[in-house]
This record gives structure tokens, sequence and C-alpha cells, in this order.
């Protein structure tokens, strides 16, 4: 009988497979990485402003910088 050999066998990158994969990145996407790179960074700045919005208890609402998305509440003309 043929013994059954589990397919999980992969480790981790060493160090020179990580610079050869890092080259082969860098060759495939190397006009792009500036702009993804800057990209990624915003939006880690943005996640990190909203976290320590919501840590200091602050809310759009709340501290009064609501984003105006909610209509004028409705004129009362029937008053004389």
């Amino acid at each position: 009988m043929a013994e059954c050999v589990p397919l999980a066998f992969f480790s981790m990158p060493g160090g020179l497979e990580w610079v050869v994969i890092g080259l082969v990145a860098l060759l495939l996407f190397g006009k792009r990485l500036p702009g993804v790179a800057k990209s990624l960074g915003q939006a880690l700045h943005e996640f990190r402003g909203g976290l320590a919005g919501e840590k200091s208890g602050e809310t759009g609402e709340a501290a009064g910088t609501g984003s105006g998305n909610h209509p004028p509440p409705p004129a009362n003309d029937a008053q004389t």
C-alpha cells in the first residue's frame, strides 16, 4: 500500500528566498510600487487616525464635526 504524504511540508521562506521574492516583485511591479506604497501609507494613516478617534470617544456628531449628510429639519409654515 502507498503511504499518504501530507502536502503541508512548506515552511516560511529564508533570507535568500525573500531576496528572490523581492526581486521578482520589483521586476513585475517596478513602475507601480511607489504609488502602491504611497496609497498603503495613506490608508494606514487614516486607519490609525480612526482608531485614535474611537479610543478618545469622539464621534462626528458628538464632537460637533458632523458630516453634514443629514437633511435639514422640515420647515413649519403652518404656524401663524
